[in-house]
């Protein structure tokens, strides 16, 4: 199966982090793949900044089944996005299918919610770090922590990084 065959899934909700979601969605279309921004039911959503995205799809319309991957961006989105028992089912769900979960920032607040976390090796922003723990992860701060197919990065500065794995584990 090539990259062209492959479809990638990005959450999005209202304040999310601007490169954290379209650095890798560039990335990943610039690669071939199939990307499909996946929001909670509105048709658009705004970023910290106010710069908006369109959803493709809604978190309860698309079926795990066929995500080859999922991105998880950070901001203040991922408070949002894990109040939304859609999206918290689909992470978990594309995760029980062992396909690559990443998340970059405050992105791993919904692996927190999807407890995936339990003995894996996981980083974040910072400040998450002891909700991360607390999930039962082994937290590093390191640009890329990859276990499995689990894959998580701080801040945008490790966008390149991410990227790169993302792109090397979908492949």
């Amino acid at each position: 199966m090539s990259l062209d065959d492959k479809h990638v899934a990005i959450l999005v909700e209202d304040g999310y982090q601007e490169l954290e979601l379209h650095y890798p969605r560039l990335r990943m279309l610039e690669a071939g793949l199939r990307v499909s921004v996946v929001g909670a039911g509105k048709p658009e959503y705004a970023s910290a900044k106010g710069y908006t995205v369109k959803a493709d799809v809604s978190a309860d319309a698309i079926d795990a089944n066929d995500v080859d991957a999922l991105i998880i961006p950070g901001g203040m989105a991922p408070d949002k996005m894990r109040r939304h028992r859609a999206m918290v089912d689909l992470v978990r769900a594309v995760h029980a299918r062992d396909r690559p979960v990443a998340w970059i920032c405050h992105g791993g607040w919904m692996a927190v919610s999807a407890d995936i976390l339990r003995g894996r090796r996981a980083t974040s922003f910072h400040s998450i770090r002891d909700d991360m723990v607390n999930a039962g992860a082994d937290w590093r701060d390191e640009e890329v922590v990859q276990d499995g197919n689990l894959i998580s990065s701080r801040t945008p500065d490790d966008l390149p990084a991410f990227c790169r794995a993302l792109l090397e584990k979908v492949g």
